[in-house]
């Protein structure tokens, strides 16, 4: 079934069909043309401390395992089996030295210094009296991402072989997501885990998370009630501290977008916060001193709440965390979070941030749960046979929007706009109209070397096979 989509998404008007939140064939051609393509936040770092730890993430509708070998290299492997399809990995995370498949015993290396590639067959039952020797095991290991980077602790994969360098697929962008994981001094990264990810079903469209966050103030409504209770990080009133001048910008050509602040070149005055824990008081203020130095005349951006398209967002501020959103069908998705913070912060302050992100954020959060109901009720209350017939309105501050002179490409859109929602669903509809191939790496190919990500604070892995 073709779709048109210059009717269903027209964000050159301001609208957008509800077809795309709930239709089957829409949900099957998003899984093929932007899951497989696209740069996908898989785990971090934090999850796969050692050689041989993997994590069980997953990417679209594929399970896949982030997992480090013992040359340290981190691999994202197919979680199923290439004999029957058996998820070789059913927990959600360990340490194994082969991945072996309990259906018929197929077993596969991630040690880099045994194999040539990652996910490799090593073991196969009967294989000199069944196979007769035969089976070209080389052909038959496990898919592998032909693309994996760690940037600063977070770790990105894609599927294409043909994909965009992964600072290339960021862009301007890369400021606000740098704002979210650097160590608060302003020094390239830093951040670091606190606890596992958290993870709940929602029933409602994927789309829906990530369209909020990416700059989405007119909501607010929804969250008076925690307002009122006053749950501020730091013995304050609100769901946080006071941010200064924030406005939306938007990444027009790659669908990203920010609730945050304009490029800057001077710090901000300390604000100073937890007067009555001296000890995080007294950190936070030489923080602060540190990253005036640190970053000198430098331009830098603070951030409140931003989205990597497609399905990734983060809060770069308070709380500091970062959201996946899985779909799982049409009418429901798989939430993740990830809660961060300084690795080197006084224990009081992990702990301080730990209790606020609990409340504020996840499936009981005080906060997060007004969203999950918001999201639920829009997306059962479109699925109707007379309702889906109709589009939503994403007209507010249409053509108000304004350039941002140093991100060429982007827009400021000011504090209440619909202008990051209209550039994520214009990269939506462009990913989706696209009839390009998807590259995959095929057992007994070559994959080809991908290129390095970038700089100091951008690795990336490659493979041949």
């Amino acid at each position: 079934m073709a779709h048109d989509y210059d009717r269903l998404v027209d964000v050159e008007n301001g609208t957008v069909s509800r077809e795309i939140f709930v239709s089957d064939s829409i949900f099957k051609e998003e899984m093929d043309k932007i899951f497989t393509r696209a740069w996908l936040f898989v785990g971090h770092e934090d999850l796969i401390k050692k050689p041989d730890d993997y994590f069980v993430s997953r990417m679209g509708m594929d399970s896949v395992i982030l997992t480090r070998d013992r040359e340290n290299k981190i691999n994202v492997l197919l979680n199923s089996c290439m004999h029957r399809g058996m998820k070789v990995c059913r927990y959600d995370r360990g340490n194994t030295r082969a991945f072996t498949c309990p259906y018929h015993g197929w077993s596969y290396s991630t040690d880099g210094r045994l194999v040539e590639v990652p996910g490799e067959l090593v073991g196969v039952p009967g294989f000199k009296s069944y196979y007769h020797e035969k089976l070209e095991k080389r052909r038959w290991g496990l898919i592998y991402c032909p693309k994996v980077v760690n940037y600063k602790g977070t770790i990105w994969a894609t599927w294409d072989e043909n994909a965009p360098d992964f600072l290339d697929y960021l862009g301007d962008m890369k400021h606000y997501l740098d704002a979210a994981l650097d160590n608060r001094d302003g020094t390239p990264g830093g951040s670091e885990m606190i606890g596992g990810v958290q993870k709940w079903r929602v029933k409602c469209n994927w789309k829906f998370a990530p369209e909020n966050f990416i700059g989405d103030m007119y909501h607010d409504i929804s969250h008076r009630s925690v307002d009122l209770v006053g749950i501020g990080p730091s013995e304050g009133k609100g769901r946080r501290d006071r941010t200064l001048n924030r406005t939306t910008v938007s990444f027009d050509d790659r669908g990203h977008g920010v609730i945050g602040t304009l490029p800057h070149y001077e710090e901000p005055p300390f604000q100073e916060t937890y007067k009555n824990t001296p000890a995080i008081a007294d950190y936070l203020k030489d923080v602060y001193d540190r990253r005036v130095a640190n970053l000198g005349s430098d331009m830098r951006v603070g951030t409140s709440v931003g989205t990597i398209f497609p399905n990734m967002s983060f809060h770069g501020r308070q709380p500091r965390t970062i959201g996946v959103f899985h779909p799982i069908s049409p009418t429901e998705m798989e939430m993740w979070r990830i809660f961060l913070v300084d690795r080197d912060a006084p224990q009081a302050l992990k702990d301080s941030a730990r209790h606020y992100y609990m409340r504020y954020s996840g499936p009981g959060g005080m906060t997060e749960s007004d969203d999950l109901e918001n999201w639920q009720y829009a997306t059962e209350a479109s699925a109707g046979n007379v309702a889906r017939r109709y589009h939503y309105n994403y007209q507010m501050g249409l053509g108000f929007e304004k350039p941002v002179p140093e991100f060429p490409g982007a827009s400021e859109n000011g504090e209440y706009s619909e202008g990051n929602a209209r550039a994520f669903y214009r990269q939506w509809r462009k990913v989706m109209s696209s009839d390009a191939p998807t590259h995959f790496v095929r057992p007994g190919t070559n994959s080809g070397e991908c290129e390095t990500a970038g700089a100091d604070d951008c690795t990336s892995e490659a493979h041949n096979a």
